[in-house]
């Protein structure tokens, strides 16, 4: 019969892999409630709440207007149907586990070999595409909406019209994109969980990492450095263009 004991040390590793990513959020929360636009999501939101004022006040640009969400919807699409694929992979995934369970943890160094904890696994790492497929499908559906939204004539007609009404719409489409991207991310533990504690631990701390230097907006200072000119300041006083008289170049 199989103890608790048996799974102490991989209930350890998915409990401290947990508290790193909750920490990381929770520090990220608190740099945003500072700075809303210190993670590339929070200028994002600006970015598609000025993209709606400008599209609904010029009814020049509904061509523009259409292409852009076309593309937007496209992209969800293309995600959702891969969180469909990697589903059904996943439950195929789990009529495998007595043939392959043991051949997976041949690099497992103190982690449990039993069966019901594969099972438990697999079905964490179904939730977490459901979870993806869930929501790149709820972002389909939002910004449908917003197709009609964005074109209508008088958006002065009804409060669910206005401009700002329509830009929450479009965020909540791209936080529901945004939460299916995390369920993708966050899938990269749980796979190597499948091969032992010790690998969700590294991989947690890896995510977490490659998080930090993903989500942050590049501050302005650095923006600055990026556009500033290599030849220097003191170079740039002490040359001057030479001025060449039109009539003088192409005089015969």
């Amino acid at each position: 019969m199989v103890s608790f004991a048996d799974f102490e040390t991989d209930v350890m590793a998915f409990a401290l892999s947990a508290a790193i990513v909750a920490a990381y959020y929770g520090f990220l929360n608190m740099k945003v409630r500072a700075n809303p636009t210190y993670t590339i999501h929070g200028v994002n939101a600006l970015a598609r709440s000025l993209w709606v004022e400008n599209i609904m006040r010029n009814s020049n640009k509904d061509v523009m207007a259409v292409q852009t969400m076309r593309n937007f919807i496209m992209g969800s699409s293309l995600m959702a149907s891969t969180a469909a694929l990697l589903i059904i992979g996943t439950l195929t995934l789990s009529g495998q586990a007595e043939n392959i369970s043991h051949s997976w943890h041949a690099l497992n160094l103190k982690g449990s070999f039993a069966t019901e904890l594969w099972i438990i696994k697999v079905m964490l790492l179904l939730v977490d595409f459901i979870v993806a497929f869930f929501a790149f499908a709820m972002s389909v559906r939002l910004a449908n909406h917003v197709v009609f939204m964005v074109n209508v004539p008088d958006h002065n007609a009804h409060h669910n019209l206005s401009p700002k009404a329509v830009a929450r719409r479009l965020h909540r489409a791209g936080n529901m994109f945004a939460i299916g991207m995390r369920a993708f991310f966050f899938a990269v533990p749980l796979v190597f969980w499948l091969f032992g504690p010790y690998f969700l631990l590294i991989s947690s701390i890896g995510l977490v990492v490659a998080l930090y230097h993903l989500d942050r907006c590049e501050p302005e200072d650095a923006l600055e450095a990026d556009v500033r000119p290599a030849i220097p300041s003191h170079a740039m006083q002490t040359v001057t263009p030479q001025v060449v008289s039109m009539q003088a170049k192409y005089a015969k």
